[in-house]
């Protein structure tokens, strides 16, 4: 038998050897996918959807930090101020995290809060909130993937991606774009965990239990809706094991039992810090920080009850109506209201959309109920008393109207396609146009250029502030920070003038943003949230410090009225809308503590 065999010509001395090269691998072949079909996105699919979404989040931060909004948000600044103070305070430690705000947030932008400058002008906080801004809308597109057609999951998330308000709050220190990222990736992998464990994909189901257990835990430490979205994928995820046939639930049970030590772990070490650091497991509800406390500090004396309290229809009516305005502009947000709850209605007809639909509307009666009972007031200038206050919290329901909405539109779309094809094409189309329409509306370009062609000056009140108002986020932020970025600038400058070295006695659970402007070390003070100096120094603070700054009302003016041996008041400065500071010079500093 003769066998066929491959002769080599004889290699000349010098001559380099040609390399053996093994046959190409050949893939296996893959049918091509319908363009309108429905698929979960792939790797490669996602990463134009990322890269634009760094190009997005770039730009905002360019115009943002260009013009100073970085820490426009009073909260903004004391999330930095708390992530400072971890390695830069008189007892430096995880004790400085706080009892109140959960802790990730400020543990993400440790490393970046110890760069003075960064600390200073809002940057340290604008790095972490930008990469959840890109996992957040990239996470909103592998949702609405697996929900409806490329074009329209391309829709959907356009309308996510370019909401203003959410680009603003990609370059702040705030926690929304965190959550944000957190809720819709925990709904990618709810969902394919479910859908692993109904067909037996073991590995599949390994992995996926334990990323929910992971990003469970991860909500958690960021915001306290976390707490009831990792509870209730919790439950469904339990369900679903539990449904499973025998063996998948053998094979998973160990990732199953790791996912629920996960999101256990969360509540019970926050439980187990407060009772360590505050004195109380519960302090985050009924401590002097709480949402309870600040609300009867600030609810004058014998006033009726807010619209709201005790009230879930006007607690339904105020947060629906801010997310509706944080999400579009004018009276639109009505439309968008009913466009996805038609949409999530859809969802809720098949079983795995069902899950999804579930928690994107979570957010809606967490906050009812926290308005309504939880001592969370939601203010927007659309609604008596017409004036702001946590008007942000509506982007909470910003993934469910721009994923809810793609189903509906999809819907109509194959409607339209059975009934009127000439129409179906351009819906689509028209659909991006008003998503576009939409951002410049958003942002008061319509006024603007209506003000420009009558010739108006910037400001004038011939145009209705319906037409030209900036994002609501945006606007709150500004409307709030009005009064309190002069005073905090105003007492840098004297803080510095007077500041010959030593300790300073201050309070900075209210304006730490003086501190902040002067760029002087937090080691330097002597605050309440030190309690263990800050007991000693208040029995005789001429003693203990060389300057003393005390706001009216605050500890610190309570201990200078109780022992003013040894102090001179050298400066008062009084802000409208601020407490007055007055200034103190210690001629008895002998103690150091």
């Amino acid at each position: 038998m003769l066998t066929a065999r491959t002769i080599h010509a004889p290699r000349r001395r010098g001559q380099p050897s040609l390399p053996r090269t093994a046959a190409p691998r050949q893939r296996p072949a893959t049918e091509p996918r319908d363009p309108n079909g429905v698929y979960p996105a792939t790797r490669p699919e996602l990463m134009p959807i990322a890269l634009a979404a760094v190009i997005l989040a770039f730009l905002a931060l360019l115009v943002c930090a260009s013009r100073g909004w970085l820490l426009l948000y009073g909260d903004a600044v004391a999330h930095l101020g708390i992530a400072r103070r971890i390695v830069d305070s008189r007892y430096p430690g995880l004790a400085q995290l706080g009892g109140v705000w959960l802790p990730l947030p400020h543990l993400l932008m440790l490393p970046f809060a110890q760069r003075l400058d960064w600390w200073q002008n809002g940057m340290a906080g604008a790095w972490p909130s930008l990469a959840a801004y890109v996992l957040g809308v990239t996470g909103c597109y592998a949702l609405c993937r697996k929900l409806v057609p490329f074009a329209w999951a391309f829709a959907g998330t356009a309308f996510f991606a370019l909401n203003p308000n959410l680009l603003y709050l990609s370059t702040t220190a705030m926690t929304e774009p965190l959550f944000l990222a957190l809720l819709l990736w925990s709904t990618v992998v709810a969902w394919e965990a479910v859908e692993a464990l109904q067909t037996g994909k073991i590995a599949t189901a390994r992995t996926r239990l334990l990323v929910s257990g992971l990003l469970t835990m991860a909500m958690v430490f960021t915001r306290y809706d976390g707490w009831i979205v990792g509870a209730t994928v919790w439950l469904l995820l339990a369900l679903a094991w539990w449904r499973s046939v025998e063996t998948t639930k053998q094979a998973t049970g160990n990732a199953f039992l790791g996912m629920t030590l996960l999101a256990v772990a969360g509540p019970l070490l926050w439980f187990a810090y407060n009772a360590k650091y505050q004195g109380d497991w519960l302090d985050f509800l009924r401590g002097p920080y709480s949402a309870k406390a600040i609300e009867e500090k600030t609810t004058p004396p014998g006033s009726l009850p807010r619209r709201g309290m005790y009230n879930p229809g006007w607690a339904f009516l105020y947060f629906t109506r801010a997310a509706q305005v944080d999400a579009v502009a004018y009276e639109l947000g009505f439309g968008v209201l009913a466009t996805s709850l038609a949409g999530a209605w859809l969802m809720a007809l098949t079983r795995l959309p069902r899950v999804v639909a579930v928690l994107l509307w979570l957010p809606l009666p967490f906050y009812v109920y926290s308005v309504a009972w939880g001592h969370i007031p939601i203010f927007v200038p659309q609604l008596y008393p017409g004036s702001y206050y946590n008007a942000r919290y509506g982007m909470e329901l910003l993934p469910a109207f721009a994923v809810c909405t793609a189903v509906a539109c999809a819907a109509a779309e194959r409607w339209l396609r059975a009934q009127k094809p000439k129409l179906a094409d351009a819906f689509f189309f028209v659909t991006l146009v008003c998503i576009i329409v939409n951002v410049f509306a958003m942002m008061g370009t319509f006024g603007t250029l209506l003000q420009k062609v009558r010739g108006e000056d910037a400001w004038s009140t011939k145009v209705p502030r319906w037409l030209s108002a900036p994002p609501l986020v945006y606007d709150e932020a500004v409307v709030n920070s009005r009064t309190r970025i002069p005073f905090e600038l105003a007492l840098s400058k004297e803080i510095l003038r007077l500041y010959g070295g030593g300790t300073i006695m201050f309070d900075t659970n209210e304006h730490i943003g003086a501190i902040q402007d002067a760029g002087l070390p937090l080691k330097t003070l002597i605050s309440p949230l030190d309690s263990q100096s800050f007991d000693r120094a208040r029995q005789q603070p001429a003693r203990y410090a060389d300057l003393v700054i005390a706001l009216e009302g605050d500890p610190v003016a309570q201990a200078v009225a109780a022992h003013p041996e040894g102090l001179t008041e050298i400066e008062v400065l009084c802000h409208t809308g601020q407490p007055c500071a007055k200034l103190y010079r210690s001629s008895a500093h002998t103690g150091s503590l």
